[in-house]
């Protein structure tokens, strides 16, 4: 199994198949659930459709079997992905509601996280993160949206002081309406950089009333160039009290992905506390 590199959640789920369809259990639940629907359908319904009942158990349970196989490789990745990076693996659970994104929702949990040092002197954690919406339609349905992310969560509480909350979110909608929005921002204002190309690519957001040199300062040109040429796609982060939560959207269940996540995490992460230190 270990032969060859595993670089994503589905590299194993064919080994897990052919295991799994190698296993006598699995052909003897396969053939009495076969068996009973053929005969039910034939003593209730006729012989033709007692036969095709039992083709359909059959492909059924080749496509459960196949979805266990597949869960199963995906344990497998994230185990092999913690070992090899040194890296603590844990299940399903809460989060510390520590920033807006990690506050959102009727309901919240990461699928999984990796804890440990991300990166080196970087200690912190990856998480699929998962939070739930509901919504009503006109014929009072309920139903339950799921906002995935991938995440890197790193405390940087020598920042704290410096700057309580700093937001830097993918930029959407006109720039015609940037005045207009933020005359109805109550508790942030919008940190303008001198640079087209961040002010193209981001929305940068700060608690009122923090040091905008000091937000300069953090903001240099090299650490511009990292977000607008080297983040990863669609990378956000939110600061708040020295928690430090970057975000991807989606979960991403591959090594190159998590790797990138996991240095971009640092990277935020290592700049404040430069700048926080200086």
């Amino acid at each position: 199994m270990l032969e060859r590199p595993v670089d994503d959640a589905d590299d194993l789920r064919g080994y897990h198949f052919k295991r799994l369809m190698r296993k006598r259990v699995t052909w003897i639940a396969t053939l009495v659930c076969m068996v009973a629907a053929g005969v039910a359908a034939t003593i209730f319904v006729g012989a033709a459709i007692g036969g095709g009942a039992a083709v359909l158990v059959l492909a059924i349970s080749l496509i459960v079997v196949f979805a266990i196989a597949d869960a199963k490789s995906a344990d497998s990745f994230f185990e092999l992905y913690a070992q090899q990076r040194g890296l603590a693996l844990g299940g399903r659970g809460p989060l510390p509601p520590a920033t807006p994104l990690l506050s959102k929702g009727t309901d919240r949990y990461a699928e999984r996280t990796l804890t440990g040092q991300i990166a080196e002197g970087i200690d912190g954690t990856l998480a699929l993160y998962t939070y739930e919406t509901e919504s009503t339609d006109s014929n009072g349905n309920r139903e339950t949206q799921y906002h995935r992310f991938t995440i890197g969560l790193v405390e940087v509480p020598d920042c704290a002081r410096r700057v309580p909350e700093l937001f830097c979110q993918q930029k959407f909608g006109l720039r015609a309406l940037e005045k207009f929005e933020d005359v109805f921002r109550r508790s942030k204002e919008r940190v303008k950089l001198e640079s087209e190309v961040l002010d193209e690519k981001y929305e940068i957001f700060s608690a009122k009333g923090q040091d905008a040199v000091w937000l300069r300062r953090l903001f240099s040109p090299s650490f511009i160039v990292w977000l607008t040429d080297e983040a990863p796609k669609k990378f956000a982060f939110e600061l708040v009290d020295g928690n430090l939560c970057c975000y991807i959207h989606g979960h991403k269940q591959d090594a190159a992905d998590l790797d990138a996540v996991a240095a971009a995490s640092s990277t935020v992460g290592a700049r404040l506390r430069e700048e926080a230190s200086e």
